[in-house]
């Protein structure tokens, strides 16, 4: 994250012939730039390859039912994705970036280094289920989820310290008001999603065929080893980093604001020209754009109320922050307040998404996956490749040919606004569950009848590709429509909140998701047949589909 005023701790040389002086830093952006790459590409290829064939790791190797396998992962998913928010306050306040990420890189490391350690020795995992014969696996004891739990656990932290940092780490190596600097910040933007989506495509075919095909213990051994290589480059380059000075989250001034107005709350408004009457303060030579006022959500203005008792500084700011704010700070929660209903929105949207990466992969385990009559079994969690691939596909497309005819139809820039773009993932999420549900009947239309276990159906499992790749047409308009509307949305210092705000409704959804599946489960695991039954062919799946394209 951001923060604001960030002074840089790694500097060549300081002046001190006035006070009002900048030390002047020294940037190597391009020197420091295979360092950080490095060190992205490496920990992407070990996080990933770790994280993507998780699901089937926990079901068929630690022996769980999918329904707990999916409730497992739902928090695992949401707590990972929830932890970048304290990562980045912790960070912008209290340790910098480099240390959160180098002291998460260790975590990662230790969390993988123990999912691995899982696979191969024997008495930290159940043993396996015999195929053809014994009807009942036995699951795993106490002292097996414990230790696998403590290994998610290291996984969190490594998360919610390495996203909110390392991009914007990246960034602080660039002089950002220099043309050469923006340059450099552009071109290390394109490389990381560059390298984000190459990992991402490694991860789903070639790692996870290692982890199917060929060992568990390989083929989580090979991401902790890629782990421990981007630690090493990371740690090479620190003597040429920019390192940056915390100095406060933007986190902090909304709570503060919050505190001030519940602590002013019996203090009267003034009805004329509130605006002007309230305190305002700017910090000096502050970069944030002055906010217009805004007449909604006035009962936050009380934290902008200067009474006989607030003290004020020399330097004009409040003695006492978790009294009196600025009505600048006001305006920026009220900011924060206004994309709420749309960050509410967008949770089952989210919710949507992820069924793809759960009882999408059910049905392609469930399915015939050889690429021709007993070819190549394509690994059930490679499947996610054609998401990938649609969304990848389509952003191009999307940037250079779709928006320039929208925009001679409807006069915006953006051909639709960005409410329009994500009204149109929400849309296509929808088509893309009733695709799933009624693949989902073929499916089963398909399968042996009259078994004593889970069979596989003739269907071929690329019948699955229709509903990723809509799954991916939606990513391309609501995911990345989100995204520029928070960063629309919000003011320059808060500009990393954004990001925030979509890890966190990717952390709700999933916690809804676990929710959801438990609740169907019981409801309906008795009567007329279980919707989510452990044999897919058994179940009602296309039901649970319709039920969430219906919410």
């Amino acid at each position: 994250m951001e923060s604001r005023g960030e002074t840089p701790l790694t500097m060549e040389s300081r002046t001190s012939s006035s006070a009002d002086e900048q030390p002047i830093i020294k940037y190597r952006g391009i020197k420091a730039m295979p360092y950080i790459l490095g060190n992205e590409t490496f920990e992407k290829l070990g996080a990933m390859g770790t994280a993507s064939n998780l699901f089937v790791f926990l079901m068929q190797f630690f022996n769980l039912k999918h329904i707990t396998a999916i409730k497992v992962m739902s928090v695992f998913g949401g707590t990972a994705n929830f932890a970048p928010l304290f990562g980045a306050f912790l960070s912008d306040s209290y340790f910098g970036r480099y240390k959160t990420i180098g002291f998460a890189s260790i975590c990662s490391l230790l969390g993988m280094a123990m999912l691995t350690l899982t696979t191969t020795i024997d008495k930290l995992h159940p043993p396996s289920c015999q195929m053809g014969g014994v009807a009942t696996c036995v699951g795993p004891s106490p002292m097996q989820l414990t230790f696998l739990f403590a290994s998610f656990g290291f996984l969190i932290i490594g998360a919610g310290g390495i996203r909110p940092c390392n991009l914007a780490f990246g960034a602080d190596q660039f002089n950002p008001n220099t043309e050469s600097g923006k340059r450099g910040i552009s071109s290390f933007i394109n490389w990381y999603n560059f390298t984000f989506t190459l990992a991402l495509m490694v991860s789903v075919t070639l790692l996870v065929h290692i982890q199917s095909n060929v060992s568990w213990s390989v083929g989580l051994g090979i991401p902790t080893c890629l782990m421990l290589v981007s630690i090493v480059i990371f740690f090479m380059g620190s003597r040429i980093y920019v390192k940056v000075k915390p100095e406060g989250s933007p986190l902090t001034s909304v709570a503060q604001v919050l505190v001030a107005a519940i602590r002013n709350r019996r203090l009267k408004l003034p009805e004329d020209d509130a605006h002007v009457r309230l305190f305002n303060y700017l910090p000096p030579n502050s970069i944030v754009s002055i906010l217009p006022y805004m007449e909604h959500l006035r009962f936050l203005n009380k934290a902008a109320i200067l009474t006989s008792e607030d003290q004020i500084n020399i330097d004009g700011s409040p003695a006492n922050p978790w009294k009196l704010c600025s009505i600048q700070q006001v305006e920026e929660v009220k900011c924060v307040m206004r994309v709420l209903p749309i960050w509410a929105s967008a949770i089952l949207y989210h919710v949507a998404i992820n069924q793809q990466a759960s009882f999408g992969v059910l049905q392609a385990l469930q399915a015939d996956r050889h690429v021709r009559n007993g070819g190549y079994e394509v690994p059930s969690a490679s499947f996610a490749v054609f998401q990938m691939i649609s969304l990848t596909i389509w952003i191009p497309i999307y940037d250079r040919i779709v928006v320039p005819l929208l925009r001679k139809f409807t006069g915006r820039e953006g051909g639709l606004t960005l409410l329009q773009r994500m009204g149109a993932g929400l849309f296509l999420t929808t088509v893309a569950l009733v695709v799933a549900a009624t693949t989902e009947e073929y499916r089963k239309h398909l399968a042996p009848t009259n078994t004593n276990g889970p069979t596989i159906s003739s269907m071929s499992a690329f019948w699955l590709v229709p509903q990723l790749a809509i799954t991916g047409l939606a990513e391309g308009f609501n995911s990345v429509g989100q995204m520029e509307f928070y960063y629309q949305q919000l003011p320059e210092n808060m500009r990393s909140v954004a990001g925030a705000f979509y890890f966190c409704g990717m952390a709700t959804a999933s916690y809804v998701d676990g929710l959801l599946v438990s609740l169907v489960h019981e409801k309906t695991k008795g009567g007329s047949g279980d919707w989510l039954a452990e044999d897919l062919n058994k179940g009602k799946l296309e039901y649970y589909y319709y039920l969430i394209a219906a919410l």
